[in-house]
């Protein structure tokens, strides 16, 4: 069966860790969902615009993993939005796949309480938005259970091959870094 992920998108996300997700996830086989917090365009924090499949009104929440790219002011939008939060707290009842990098992590899931008692890892001097019963690492790519967080647009393809493999397989992911010499 395809897994399904979504990744949202907000004026203001960083590309290179939205594209990289994008990319890695479609190429690995997952039914990758774009969506438009507000619109179906949407401009990104260095003037690149990307045409999202879907609104997020309109998109449901029938996905194994959601993704949110970092990158400011898109990780504000992200987190000020109900309609991100409410997500967030049904995947994570669900146990499924929750995944976000930069300042995401402390800006969009932080506030859920998603991270309470978790380890995770974000852009470095974001960590300050933690509470204090999330364990920072200083790491590129952290996982806690169904939780996977990273650190910015140079861990963007880790990130998204650590998604990968927890999704569907390192099989698949090994495929992946290997096609596009991840090492």
């Amino acid at each position: 069966m395809t897994k399904r992920a979504i990744i949202v998108l907000a004026e203001g996300f960083e590309e290179i860790e939205a594209i990289t997700a994008i990319d890695v996830l479609r190429r690995a086989g997952v039914e990758t969902v774009v969506a438009g917090m507000d619109d179906l365009k949407v401009q990104g924090s260095h003037g690149l615009t990307v045409s999202a499949d879907i609104l997020l009104d309109k998109a449901g929440s029938d996905f194994d993993a959601c993704v949110f790219p970092g990158g400011m002011p898109g990780a504000t939008h992200l987190g000020t939005s109900e309609k991100v939060q409410e997500l967030i707290q049904k995947m994570n009842s669900q146990k499924k796949l929750i995944a976000a990098i930069c300042a995401s992590p402390a800006i969009v899931l932080a506030p859920t309480g998603i991270l309470k008692n978790k380890m995770a890892t974000c852009y470095p001097g974001m960590q300050t938005y933690f509470d204090t019963d999330t364990s920072y690492k200083a790491e590129d790519v952290v996982i806690d259970g169904n939780i996977i967080t990273s650190r910015g647009p140079g861990t963007a393809l880790a990130f998204s091959l650590a998604i990968v493999e927890k999704l569907i397989g390192k099989e698949t992911a090994d495929k992946v870094r290997k096609a596009t010499l991840a090492g």
